[in-house]
Order: C-alpha cells, then sequence, then structure tokens
C-alpha cells in the first residue's frame, strides 16, 4: 500500500499516534487519498444491480426535465470534469517528469468514472418517474462526510508555517467539495410528479409519493395533516385517497387467484381418491369432505387427510410474501444496530475510569451513541411501516374474499355457518391478521437477537452467562404451557361470543315481538347466562395473564441475578466492576423485549392460526353449481323453461324437498303455483334459481331472471335506488313501473318521495309496500322469465289486484314475459294459463283452471271449499282501484308498518322539517330525508369522566390498590439497579472486593419484593377489568332492552351489534392490558428521569425544554390519531352493514345476476376504511420518530454532561445513568403509545355508557298500581277521547276516539291503508303513548300500569311471524311457564301437531336464525300456538292470514271463533269476510272513528263500510 501512495514507499498508510493516542487527530495522506476517496465509489457500485432492476421493474412514468433535474445533471458532469482534471494533470506531470504515485492516477480515475455512473442515474431515475431517490441521496452524504475528512486536513496542512501546497490539487478538490454539497442539499428536494400519473386525476392524493426520501424517511409529509387535526377535528374530506397499491382492485384479485390454485390443487388430490373407492352414486358429492373421509376411513388403513386441505398460509404466502423479505431485511439491520448501544457504553465508562484518555474520544462516543440511535429508530420505523401496510392489505384482502365467498356459498354451507359468524370472519379474523403482520418478523428475529446478547455477554462474563441462559430455557416452558392454557381459552371464549353475538342479533332483529310479548326479561336472561360463561373463561384468563406478566417482568432481573451471583461466587478473584455490571444490564435489558415478545407472538400466532383456520374452513366450503341449471340463450325453440325427472334437496345430504317435477313452461306464459303450506312451491322457485342442490335430471331455463321473494328485501338506499338496483336510470319507465307496482300514494307520503331514505331492512316501509317495491325492481329490471314468490300476500285487495292487472296478468307490463306466480288467492286462478298444483314436494297436477275443475282432483276440491270465501278478497279500501285522495300509511304491527309521520319524529335530522305536516313536504325541499342514524364520530378529547366512570365501574379500592401495587414494584426496582451501582464502586483490595455477600443478598431481596409486587397489580387490573366489563355489558343490555319502540326504527343495528361485540371486546380483553402497560411505561419514564438526575444534576436544564417538546409532539398527535381512530371505527360500521344486508339478500342478488356490482359497493367500502386506517399507523411512525429523536437527545446529553464531568463522577454512576437513558427511548415511546391506546380504546367505554342517558319506555312494573291477578277478568275495553301522534311536532294520528267494547266482543276494525288501524293497536300495548285520553280495560286505566303488566295480559298475533333460534318450545314459552301437556294441546288446536310430532325432535326441535326452517305459514301457525298457550282474555289480530293458504286460513279462523269465544278478540282486517260474523265492526278514517256498529246494521246505513263490502262482493 505504501509504494502505491507514494514513489518511494515513505508515506505511511496508518498512524495510530497521528489519529488515536492524540489530542488532535488526523488521517494519513496515503489513508485519504484512497479509502476517503473510494468508500462514496464502492457503495455506489455495490446498489447499481440492485437498484437498475428495482428501477426497470417499477417504472411510475416519466418526468419531464425540470430546472432541478437539469442542474443535478449539469453539477454532475462539473464534478467528473473536476475529478478527471486532476487524471489530466497527473499525464501533465509525466509529460514534464515529474513521477507521481500511482494513487494520483487511480483515484481520479474512479471518483470520475463514479460520477459519470451518479450522472446517469439521476437521468434513468427521472425516465422511470423516481421523484427522490433515497440512493443518490446517501451516496452524496457518504461522499460529503468523506470530503469533509480531507478537506479539514487539507486546511490544518496549509495554515502549518513551513507547508507544501499543491495548488492545482487543492483548487479541485475544495471546487469538488462545493460541487458535492450543492449536489447533496439539490438531492433532498423531490422532483415534479411523472406525466400521466393517476395522481394528475386525484382531488386529494395521498403527498407520500411526491414527498422527498427525506421527508419520507422521518414521515414528515404527514405533517400537514397533523397540524390540521391539532387546530380542528378531522373529517371524512381531509383524508387523503388510498395508494393505489393499496385499493381492493389491486390487492384482492392476486390472493383470490393465488387461493383458486391452492383450492384447485388440493382438490385434484381429493378426486383420485374417490374414482377408486367409492361407488358408483358418489361421484355427484365431489368435494363433500365428509364423506370422502368416511369412504377413505373405511378402505385405506392409513388415510391421509392431511394433504386434502388446502394451504390458505401458501396462498397468503404467495401474496405477501415479497413485502416480508424486505421487512425481513430492515429488521435484520435494525437487530445488529441494537447491540452498538451496549458496546459504546462499555467504551464510555471505561473512558471515565481512564483519566488519561483525551477528551475527544468522549465526544466521539456521544457522537456515534447518538447517530446509531437515530439510525436505529429510522431503520425500525421504516420496517414497521413496511409491516403495518402489509397487515392492511392483508385484511383488505381476507375482507374481499370472504365478501366474494359469501355470495356464493349453497345452502348447507349457510347452515354451518351463520350469519354472526360470517361476520366476525371479517372482522375479528380479518384483524388477528393484521396484527399478526406486524409481529411475525419476531419469529427469527427474537432468537437472533438472543444469541448476540449471549455472545457478547460471554465476551464480557464469560462462562457465568450460562446460569443466566439455564434460567431462561426454564422460564420457556411455563409461557408455553400459559400460550396452551390462553389458546384454550380463546376458542371457548370466541364460541360464548358468537353464541351471544348471534343472540343479540335476533333480539334487535325480533325486538318488536319481544316487546309485544313482553319477553325482554327471559331474552336478557338467556344473554346473561352465555355471558356468565364467557366471564367465567375470561377470569381464568386473567389469572394465567397475571402468572406470564410475572414471568416477564421478573426473567431479566432472575437472569441478571442469578449471572451476577454466580459470577461473584466462582471466583474470589472476579471483580463486579462498573463496566461489566451495566454493559451486562444493557444487554439484559435488549434481551428484556425477544424475550417478552416471544411469547406474545406465539400466542398471536396461535390465534390467527385459528383465526386461518376458521378462514380456511369457510372459504373450503361448497358453492353453488350455476351449471346445474342449463341458462340457455333467448332464440332456441322449445319451452322457456324445462324440467325432467328434476330432483332437488336443499343440501348434498338431506332428503330431496322436491321429487320428480317435470314441466314445461312456453314463452310469455303465466303459470301460478298452489299448494298447502310448506309444500315446496317457494322451493321450486330457489330450485330454478340454482339455489339448491340438484341431484337428479335437466333442468333448462332461457333468458335473464327476475325474482320476488317472498319476504321483500329492501337494501338501506333511497327508495329509487331500490327500484333501479344499479341499472341506467330511464325516467319515462321508471315512471311507468312505479305506477303500475301502485306505489305513487306511497311517494306522495313519503318525506322526500323516491329519494327518502330507506331503513335497515326496510324498516320505515309497510310490509305491502316492501313488497310493491321488491316487484318494481324486478319490473324495472326487465327480464325474460319473472319468478314471483307470492307478491301479492302482503297488500290489500285492491291494490293487489291493480298490480295483478298491471303488473302481472294478461294485460300488465309483463304480458310477454315468462311468469310463475307462487300464490295462495284463488280469485286470479281464472286468469292463469295454467296452473299447477303441489303436495309434499311433488307435482299432482297442472293444467288450465278449467281443465282441472274437469278432472275434479284435489284442486276441484280446494276451490269448491274456498271460492265462496274467496270472493271477498278483492274487497276493502276505496271505489278507485288506487285511492288518489291524501292517504297516510299504514302503520302495521310487526311488519315493521311504521308511520313514516312518527318516523320523522325518529330522524335527527329534523331541522329540514319546519312545517307541521308531511304532506306539505313540496319536492322543492331537496333535503334527502334520512331514517336511520348513522354512528357518529364523537370529537374532541376523551372526558376525563368516562375514565372515572370507568374506575367505579371496577370500584376505588382495587384502582387505589393497583396503584400503590405500582409504585412498590417500580421503587424496588429502582434501588435495585442503585445499589448494582453502589456495589460495583466498591474498592478492590488485593484483586477481590469486600461484603460481596451482603451486597449480593440486598440485591435479590429488592428484586424478589418487585416480583411479590408485579403479580400483585396484574392481577388486580385483570379481575378489576372483569367486573368492570360485566358491569357495562349488563348496563348496555338492560338500556338497550328498555328502549321505546323509536330508538330502533332509527338506529341501524349494526351499531348495537358493533356495541355488543366490537367494544365490549375491547373493554373485556384490551383496556386491562393496556392499564398495565400505560401505568408500568408511565413509572419506567419517571424513574428513569429520578436516575439521570441523580448522577449528573446539570440534566435538569435539559430535561424541561426536551419535555416541552415530547408533550407538544404528544399532543398534536393524540388529537388527530383519536380522531382518525373514530372516523376508521365509524367508516368500519358501514363494511358490516352492507355485509349483513348482502348475505340477507344474496338470493336476490344472485338471482339478478348483480354480484359485481355488489362486490365493487364492498370494495368501495372497505378502500374508504382504509382511507382512515393508513393515516394513523402513518400518524404512529411520525410520532414514534419524534419521540425517540427526544429520547435519543436524552441519551445524548446525559452521556455528554458524563463525558464534562468526568473527573467527579464515579464509573458506576456513569454506567447507571446512560443505561437508563438508553431506555429512556423505548419508554417515552410506549408512554405515548400507551396513552393514545389507552384514550382510543377507553372510547369503548364512552360508547357503551353513551346509550345510558337516552330516553327510555315507563316503567316494566309499577308496584303501587299493578292490577290484581285475575285482571282483565272481563275484557272491556273503553277508549276515552283518545288521542296518538308519532311526535311532538306531527298532527295526531288518531283523533278523538271514543269506544267501548264490551268483554267477549268480537269487532273488526277496518279502513283505508292509512286509516290509523294499526296505530289503535300501537296505542293498546303502549308501543306508542297517548297523546291525549287514555284506554281504559276492566277499570283499569294502562298508562299508570307497568308496561310488562299489561303486556303479559294481552296477547297479539303479529302479522310477521318472528321466530328466535332456539327449541320450539322456547319460542313458545320462553319462561318455563307451562307444562308439556299445555304447549301440545296449544299445538294441536293450532293444527300444528302432526307436523311437530314428526320431527326428530318434537319440542326440542331447533329453529334456525330466523326460524328460517320453517316455512313462512309453519312461522304463523307457531304465533297461533303461542297466543292459544297465553290464553288471556283480549287478543289482537292483526290479519295475521296473509302468507296463509286458504284452507290454513279457514282452520286458523275457527279455533279462534272456538277457543276465544268468551274473550275481547280485535280483528284489523283486509279480508272483509272475516269479520262479517263479528259483533261489531270500527270503520277509521283518517284518523277518526267514522262508522261503529254492528255489521248489518252498518250495510243497512249504506255507508263507507257498505261501499267496502261493495267492492268485495259482499253485498
Amino acid at each position: 500500500m505504501e509504494s502505491f501512495c507514494s514513489y518511494d514507499g515513505s508515506e505511511r498508510f496508518w498512524d495510530s499516534n497521528l489519529t488515536w493516542y492524540t489530542e488532535n487527530p488526523d488521517f494519513t495522506k496515503c489513508f485519504q487519498n484512497t479509502v476517503l476517496i473510494w468508500i462514496p465509489c464502492i457503495y455506489l457500485w455495490f446498489c447499481l444491480p440492485f437498484y437498475f432492476v428495482y428501477l426497470r421493474k417499477n417504472d411510475q412514468g416519466y418526468i419531464q426535465m425540470s430546472h432541478l433535474n437539469k442542474a443535478k445533471t449539469a453539477i454532475g458532469f462539473i464534478l467528473w470534469l473536476a475529478c478527471w482534471a486532476d487524471l489530466f494533470y497527473s499525464f501533465w506531470e509525466r509529460s514534464q517528469s515529474i513521477y507521481r504515485a500511482p494513487v494520483y492516477v487511480v483515484s481520479p480515475t474512479v471518483l470520475g468514472i463514479t460520477m459519470l455512473l451518479a450522472t446517469f442515474l439521476i437521468q434513468y431515475e427521472r425516465i422511470k418517474g423516481v421523484q427522490s431517490s433515497g440512493v443518490m441521496l446517501n451516496f452524496w452524504i457518504v461522499a460529503l462526510l468523506c470530503a469533509i475528512i480531507i478537506f479539514r486536513s487539507k486546511v490544518l496542512h496549509a495554515l502549518k508555517p513551513d507547508a507544501q501546497i499543491d495548488v492545482f490539487r487543492d483548487t479541485t478538490f475544495y471546487i469538488y467539495f462545493l460541487l458535492v454539497l450543492v449536489e447533496l442539499i439539490l438531492s433532498a428536494f423531490p422532483d415534479r410528479p411523472p406525466l400521466f400519473s393517476e395522481r394528475v386525476n386525484d382531488p386529494n392524493p395521498c403527498p407520500e409519493s411526491s414527498a422527498s426520501f427525506l421527508s419520507q424517511i422521518t414521515f414528515w409529509w404527514i405533517s400537514r395533516m397533523m397540524v390540521q387535526g391539532f387546530k380542528r377535528p378531522l373529517e371524512a374530506k381531509d383524508l387523503w385517497s388510498l395508494n393505489k397499491e393499496d385499493k381492493s382492485l389491486e390487492v384482492v384479485p392476486v390472493l383470490s387467484k393465488n387461493w383458486e390454485k391452492e383450492y384447485n390443487k388440493a382438490k385434484a388430490k381429493k378426486v383420485p381418491l374417490k374414482m377408486v373407492y367409492s361407488p358408483k352414486k358418489q361421484t355427484k358429492k365431489l368435494n363433500s369432505k365428509e364423506d370422502v373421509r368416511e369412504e377413505a376411513e373405511a378402505l385405506i388403513v392409513k388415510p391421509a387427510p392431511k394433504e386434502l386441505e388446502p394451504s390458505l398460509l401458501k396462498a397468503l404466502y404467495k401474496t405477501f410474501g415479497p413485502y416480508f423479505f424486505i421487512s425481513c431485511f430492515f429488521k435484520f439491520f435494525h437487530d445488529v444496530l441494537m447491540f452498538s448501544g451496549p458496546q459504546l457504553l462499555q467504551l464510555l465508562i471505561k473512558f471515565v475510569g481512564d483519566k488519561d484518555a483525551p477528551d475527544w474520544h468522549g465526544y466521539l462516543y456521544t457522537f456515534l451513541l447518538f447517530f446509531c440511535a437515530c439510525l436505529q429508530t429510522l431503520i425500525l420505523h421504516k420496517y414497521f411501516h413496511i409491516c403495518f401496510v402489509t397487515g392492511m392489505r392483508l385484511k383488505t384482502a381476507v375482507v374481499g374474499l370472504v365478501y366474494r365467498k359469501a355470495l356464493v356459498i349453497n345452502n348447507s354451507a349457510r347452515r354451518t355457518s351463520t350469519i354472526g359468524e360470517i361476520v366476525n370472519l371479517m372482522s375479528v379474523d380479518a384483524q388477528r391478521f393484521m396484527d399478526l403482520a406486524t409481529y411475525i418478523n419476531m419469529i427469527w428475529s427474537a432468537p437472533l437477537q438472543v444469541i448476540l446478547a449471549f455472545y457478547l455477554l460471554w465476551q464480557n462474563l464469560g462462562p457465568s452467562v450460562l446460569a443466566g441462559i439455564a434460567v431462561m430455557v426454564l422460564l420457556v416452558p411455563v409461557n408455553a404451557v400459559i400460550a396452551m392454557k390462553t389458546k384454550k381459552y380463546q376458542v371457548v371464549q370466541m364460541k360464548c361470543k358468537d353464541n351471544r353475538i348471534k343472540l343479540m342479533n335476533e333480539i334487535l332483529n325480533g325486538i318488536k315481538v319481544l316487546k309485544l310479548y313482553a319477553w325482554e326479561l327471559a331474552f336478557k336472561e338467556k344473554v346473561l347466562g352465555i355471558r356468565k360463561d364467557e366471564l367465567k373463561v375470561l377470569k381464568k384468563s386473567a389469572y394465567l395473564a397475571a402468572v406470564g406478566t410475572f414471568t416477564w417482568v421478573c426473567a431479566p432481573f432472575l437472569v441478571a441475578l442469578s449471572t451476577f451471583a454466580v459470577y461473584v461466587l466462582i471466583d474470589k478473584q472476579n471483580v463486579l466492576d462498573a463496566e461489566k455490571a451495566f454493559v451486562s444490564l444493557a444487554l439484559f435489558n435488549i434481551l428484556r423485549f425477544p424475550l417478552n415478545m416471544l411469547p406474545m407472538v406465539i400466542s398471536s400466532m396461535v390465534q390467527a392460526s385459528v383465526s386461518l383456520k376458521r378462514l380456511r374452513v369457510f372459504l373450503s366450503h361448497e358453492e353453488l353449481e350455476p351449471e346445474s341449471i342449463i341458462r340457455e340463450p333467448q332464440k332456441s325453440s322449445e319451452g322457456s323453461i324445462n324440467m325432467k325427472d328434476a330432483t332437488f334437496s336443499w343440501s348434498r345430504n338431506d332428503l330431496p324437498s322436491l321429487k320428480d317435477i317435470n314441466i314445461s313452461i312456453p314463452e310469455g306464459s303465466l303459470v301460478a303455483v298452489v299448494g298447502q303450506v310448506g309444500c315446496g312451491k317457494s322451493s321450486l322457485l330457489s330450485a330454478l334459481l340454482g339455489e339448491m342442490e340438484k341431484q337428479d335430471g335437466y333442468v333448462a331455463m332461457k333468458g335473464s331472471v327476475g325474482y320476488v321473494s317472498q319476504q321483500a328485501w329492501i337494501q338501506n338506499a333511497s327508495l329509487k335506488d331500490n327500484v333501479l338496483f344499479g341499472r341506467e336510470s330511464n325516467e319515462s319507465m321508471y315512471k311507468k313501473v312505479i305506477e303500475a307496482c301502485a306505489l305513487l300514494p306511497d311517494l306522495e307520503i313519503l318525506p322526500t318521495g323516491d329519494r327518502t331514505e330507506i331503513g335497515e331492512k326496510g324498516v320505515n316501509l309497510s310490509g305491502g309496500q316492501k313488497q310493491r317495491v321488491s316487484l318494481a325492481r324486478a319490473v324495472y329490471c326487465n327480464t325474460d322469465i319473472y319468478l314471483l314468490d307470492d307478491p301479492l300476500s302482503a297488500v290489500d285487495a285492491h291494490v293487489g289486484k291493480h298490480i295483478f292487472d298491471k303488473v302481472i296478468g294478461p294485460k300488465g307490463m309483463l304480458k310477454n314475459k315468462t311468469r310463475i306466480l307462487v300464490t295462495h288467492g284463488v280469485s286470479y286462478l281464472p286468469q292463469m294459463d295454467s296452473i299447477i298444483v303441489m303436495v309434499d314436494g311433488k307435482i299432482t297436477e297442472v293444467g288450465s283452471y278449467q281443465d282441472l275443475l274437469m278432472q275434479d282432483g284435489a284442486f276441484a276440491e280446494f276451490l269448491r271449499t274456498y271460492a265462496n270465501a274467496e270472493q271477498n278478497k278483492d274487497q276493502e279500501e276505496a271505489p278507485s282501484p288506487v285511492p288518489s285522495e291524501e292517504k297516510r300509511l299504514e302503520n302495521g304491527i310487526l311488519r315493521n308498518e311504521r308511520n313514516l309521520q312518527r318516523q320523522l319524529s325518529a330522524s335527527s335530522e329534523t331541522k329540514s322539517l319546519n312545517q307541521n305536516k308531511t304532506g306539505d313536504l313540496n319536492s322543492s325541499e331537496k333535503d334527502d330525508w334520512k331514517l336511520t342514524e348513522a354512528d357518529k364520530a364523537k370529537t374532541g378529547r376523551v372526558k376525563l369522566a368516562v375514565f372515572w366512570e370507568y374506575m367505579k365501574a371496577i370500584g376505588l379500592f382495587l384502582c387505589f390498590l393497583s396503584i400503590f401495587l405500582f409504585m412498590c414494584n417500580h421503587v424496588a426496582s429502582l434501588a435495585s439497579n442503585y445499589w448494582l451501582s453502589l456495589w460495583t464502586d466498591d474498592k478492590v483490595v488485593n484483586g477481590t472486593q469486600q461484603n460481596t455477600t451482603m451486597r449480593l443478598s440486598v440485591y435479590g431481596a429488592l428484586g424478589f419484593s418487585q416480583g411479590i409486587a408485579v403479580y400483585g397489580y396484574s392481577t388486580a387490573v385483570s379481575l378489576g377489568g372483569i367486573l368492570a366489563s360485566r358491569f357495562l355489558h349488563t348496563d348496555l343490555l338492560h338500556n338497550v332492552l328498555r328502549f321505546p319502540m323509536s330508538f330502533f326504527e332509527r338506529t341501524p343495528s349494526g351499531n348495537l351489534v358493533n356495541r355488543f361485540s366490537k367494544e365490549i371486546d375491547t373493554i373485556d380483553n384490551t383496556i386491562p392490558q393496556i392499564i398495565k402497560m400505560f401505568m408500568g411505561s408511565l413509572f419506567n419514564v419517571i424513574g428513569a428521569c429520578v436516575i439521570i438526575l441523580t448522577a449528573t444534576p446539570i440534566v435538569a436544564v435539559i430535561i424541561p425544554p426536551l419535555g416541552l417538546v415530547y408533550f407538544f409532539v404528544q399532543r398534536f398527535y393524540v388529537a388527530t390519531s383519536r380522531q382518525l381512530k373514530r372516523l376508521e371505527s365509524v367508516s368500519r360500521s358501514p363494511v358490516y352493514s352492507h355485509f349483513n344486508e348482502t348475505l340477507l339478500g344474496s338470493s336476490v342478488i344472485r338471482a339478478f345476476g348483480e354480484q359485481k356490482r355488489f362486490i365493487q359497493i364492498s370494495d368501495f367500502k372497505v378502500d374508504e376504511n382504509q382511507r382512515a386506517y393508513y393515516p394513523s399507523i402513518v400518524s404512529n411512525r411520525w410520532l414514534a420518530i419524534r419521540l425517540e429523536f427526544v429520547g435519543n437527545c436524552i441519551v445524548l446529553f446525559a452521556s455528554l454532561f458524563a463525558v464534562i464531568s468526568r473527573t467527579t463522577l464515579s464509573p458506576g454512576l456513569v454506567g447507571l445513568s446512560v443505561s437508563y437513558a438508553l431506555q429512556v427511548t423505548t419508554y417515552l415511546n410506549w408512554l405515548v403509545r400507551m396513552s393514545s391506546e389507552l384514550e382510543t380504546n377507553i372510547v369503548a367505554v364512552e360508547r357503551v355508557k353513551e346509550y345510558a342517558d337516552l330516553k327510555q319506555e315507563a316503567a316494566w312494573t309499577v308496584q303501587e298500581t299493578a292490577p290484581e291477578a285475575t285482571w282483565p277478568h272481563e275484557g272491556k275495553i273503553e277508549f276515552r277521547g283518545y288521542g296518538l301522534r308519532y311526535r311532538e311536532d306531527l298532527d295526531l294520528a288518531l283523533k278523538n276516539i271514543n269506544v267501548t267494547i264490551q268483554g267477549g266482543e268480537k269487532v273488526g276494525i277496518v279502513g283505508r291503508t292509512g286509516a290509523g288501524k294499526s296505530s289503535l293497536t300501537l296505542g293498546l300495548f303502549r308501543i306508542n303513548e297517548a297523546a291525549a285520553g287514555e284506554i281504559v280495560i276492566d277499570g283499569c286505566n294502562l298508562a299508570k300500569i307497568g308496561l310488562h303488566d299489561l303486556r303479559f295480559r294481552v296477547t297479539i298475533i303479529p302479522q310477521d311471524p318472528v321466530l328466535f333460534s332456539g327449541t320450539l318450545r322456547m319460542n313458545l314459552d320462553p319462561f318455563d311457564k307451562y307444562t308439556d301437556d299445555d304447549i301440545w294441546t296449544s299445538l294441536e288446536l293450532a293444527h300444528l301437531k302432526r307436523f311437530v310430532a314428526n320431527l326428530p325432535d318434537r319440542l326440542n326441535h331447533e329453529c334456525a336464525e330466523g326460524g328460517e326452517n320453517l316455512s313462512i305459514g309453519q312461522r304463523q301457525l307457531v304465533c297461533l300456538a303461542r297466543a292459544l298457550l297465553r290464553k288471556t282474555k283480549i287478543l289482537v289480530l292483526d290479519e295475521a292470514t296473509a302468507a296463509v293458504d286458504l284452507e290454513t286460513d279457514g282452520l286458523i279462523q275457527s279455533t279462534i271463533r272456538k277457543e276465544f269465544q268468551d274473550c275481547t278478540v280485535i280483528t284489523i282486517a283486509h279480508r272483509l269476510n272475516t269479520i262479517m260474523d263479528y259483533t261489531k265492526v270500527i270503520v277509521l278514517d283518517k284518523g277518526q272513528v267514522v262508522e261503529f256498529d254492528s255489521p248489518s246494521n252498518l250495510l243497512q246505513q249504506q255507508g263507507i263500510f257498505f261501499n267496502m263490502a261493495k267492492d268485495s262482493g259482499l253485498v
């Protein structure tokens, strides 16, 4: 090297005396000319291949030349010229026979070529669209740092009196130095965005991609949003658009493709197995896992079911693997850097102890400590950022995949996964993956850190370290056992939670029934029963967690104790000095993190594996097979629907529900399907839609299909959107459809016409309106085939007739389409082209009306019985088919037929309605009227009151006990470390320390007292958390059940379910953990400051300003982060609501082929949610980098002042103070993280409590006025001047009603739609309270008694039959008040005895969610059986016969006449024939009683009733 640097070899390459052992260090000339010039070159050439490949792959588009770019390129060229000027100068010298060393030729050449390369890269980056380049910026930084050293050396050399100066080379160097500096400054600025980039059109693009490199690594680019969030609460419009690569459109398809590959691979492996072993019949049952399993098990000795499962993990790995590797790279760097701290600390302690070392060594170590810490910070947060973004994409992908799957799973799969479970897959399980993504690298990184730490410890303390290792190894199985147990509890808890949410879902969906039957308490008990089991498991988990915390917190201490003990006891000569003790402590502190993380990561992986399995099972469910129905195009020959020998069942292993179906339906014909309840009419339509499993036969349909389901499915959107259903808007067509479906009068009543938002599940429409909207949707979609499942059942007769004439019938809008109509209405049958009669899943007769009458079969019999009864079906209502006079909404009972005028009251946005009457809402008033209230984001700080509420829920004694134990723990911890520093400063006499045993035993005792305190506070906090969550949940449940009906109409059930799942889950699991961590970090920070101040009091000058910076950063952050978190959780609700809605309407969505559009909507909603989530992760990084910088400053000043006052300090104190300073960074970070986590999570308490102050309905029981047990004994009902309104500022819906109904009378209530018929029953049950007057039953004023007292003694058979999941028995008698005999009797009277007796479990038959596994007619009969069981003196019937065929209808009517003959019966009639033999009839019109007398008298008076009877053909 020497001969390379100088001609005669006189130049030295390295000289320690010149460089290290001196007060004024410098490098040799030779070193400067070689190493310092080559370092930047080596860096750039090393990066080149990787960077080049990266740029080729990631083309962002082309950037136009800008001034910045021209300047950078020009300076690059000048730099090249400057370097080569040196080279040519050397050649010139040669020609002058001045011979220089080879280095003067080689170095300029290398440097010049590198500068050319840099210039080339500047241009190449521009072409590839890189706005700011990290590689180049780092190159200029390295070049400048090296140049600074040379620059200083040259200046010092020139200042020497007898210096020889090489003027030319020095001048070129100064030019080079200046240009590198300018180039560095220019590189710090970003270039303009590429041409044609998507950002140009984006109204609110994310500034990340156009930020400079420095801004990106320090996350400076989000500062604008932070400032904005600090000044005023952020709103959704302030959020940036998502980056393209984070959107669902980019992310989901990749995972979807990879999963499909895996799934098909697994399927391919499964198939051969079957071919070999299964009998022929089995081939139909392809991928049904159970069957394959049984076959295999029977026939192969060692089945290998392992391979059959498709691996979701592989699919995820293929999708997200690359990101994972990038993060590994950063993580590895960070881990290595972590150990620089203890090593530098060692040098620093040595320096303080060595009084001869030059001062600049101390400053160098201080600077290096600071520099390494800052570098570590930047790398760590880059790593976290990659992990979180990957986690976010993972969640997006999983949610997208689950959504897409939910649209195609078949019925048997739907049975195994309830709606609640599927929603949980989306919320909980996807979240678990997201959390795991951030930790997964710890699996390799933790062991790596442990190995490195032990290597360095071995260097320090020798074999004694093995004692420490032994302790750690012993603790591993303890943690493993805890993790296993936790997993077990986790699964149990998830199960309880699923059940509880499922039940809550049903309670909220059927809340009206619960209120009418006064069943709230029975269901409250059911929920609390599940909750009790859940809390039991939680309690066990809490004790485990306490043991876990104990082992974590004490592990590092035990390790230190055992190591030091062994070290000093093995050999008297082993002296524990400051360097050994504190470097070891620093290393043990590093160890603490991976050792704590490992169990967490393992348990997090365990949870994720549970989730992975749940997801895999769901994603592997069988899908509907659309191929089973052949969809031919419109043009070919025979009929438009053909079925030959078709047999269908609901799932593979069920008995067929439809057998040997043979029909051919010609194009354009109108076909009716009739038959008893439960004979398979709806199943026939489902089969045609491909919703059932085809077991045999051939089915073909031609053309597109429109479908109207029996229970209308309405989206939470405006009425117009419901009808358009994603099709192009065509005004004239739309108007025609609305008119034909009799929706015009309804539009007049709705507050903003067809822009009125319809609540979740259509709550603010009556049953009839929902049916008409769902029919209008089908008609508007203009398809070739229409499958109509009893669309006329829920509408009044004259409306039904109108719809039949204008839409379905031979002259209707659909006259040229093929129509299949399931119906119970005999009156339409003569107009049908043909009629299909079904019995028990078979078609018994097919033919036209006349043919079937001639055949004189079952159908003719059926007709004869009912033709007379049915004459009156076209009854009711008004002379004109659709009365156009002001017509208010019918406000039916159960059928959520709620009067809109009341709905308005529910609305929060009533400011737009200043008028008194809804009718005055002219169309100029363009405010779209909203019914449901979205989940609102609260703003501002969480009030202290919320914390106080939570503390009260825990119990104040427990709170203060926990705080006291925390104090004890930290005092013990500080004392033990201070004691250690005193120990290390003990004098060494003859190579040994005195009083070692005393020092050791005190150290140990302090440590153990610390352990006891830890266990104490951990148990206290966990138990407190459980007490609090028990109290809060019971409170919430009680409040929700006590709310009046109006509350549920305006609150989407999603919001409430969210409270019961997400928020309660947070209170159960998250908050106690966070409180522990928060308290821990808080005391750690305080402790560290105390120690640093003790060692170097001068730091007191620095701590306040740093504290201020810290405080400001923290406030800025918390303000923004809290709001982002709220925006995120508010934008999360729509994702679940929409998902819920999709699951309920999946058959309709599939029938119309709208899956794609719904997937797009779902993706959009997920992206909206991630739009709020992304800034919140970035803001965490922003905060952490700034805080760690504050922490790094503390390290800087602690060590700086230690260096300055090294003469007065002992090495022990320096070690103590700096090792604490090194930890401060971590603690500060945790403290802010935890305080903001605490604030954001305590929001859960706030949201649970916010329902505490809302208005509740009247008391359930009032002791003072409770009626006697036999009340009502005769059933006499008096309405005295009764009036009812739905909201304070609306007109009365019922006015001045004065009616007396004697006990035992049968009274019918008739009137046009909207006359107030159902309002009367709502008033009777006090679902709405009286606005004027009173109702008196048997001398008891209803307003005075408790609601339950009233509702238990009056029975209603609602219009909409609601069942809950649970046994049939529970559905009839939730309080277990009746004997089995009573129940069988009521079932017999309700004509259900035969059906129930044939069920395998009889009374314990499990009803599915919402009673799905009974037909609607059967559900109606169950409701009748409920009424018969309660057998009260007063029975209210809300025309409960709409969904029932005529025969069953007759049965119900005769049962009621016979069984309730001495009771008062009030019937809201839609079919006049049912009430012609009643004692009295009340005719309502516009909320007033216009006629009240016996039917015969009313007919003689020839008033309104007479006209109605005439319309019905009864007169």
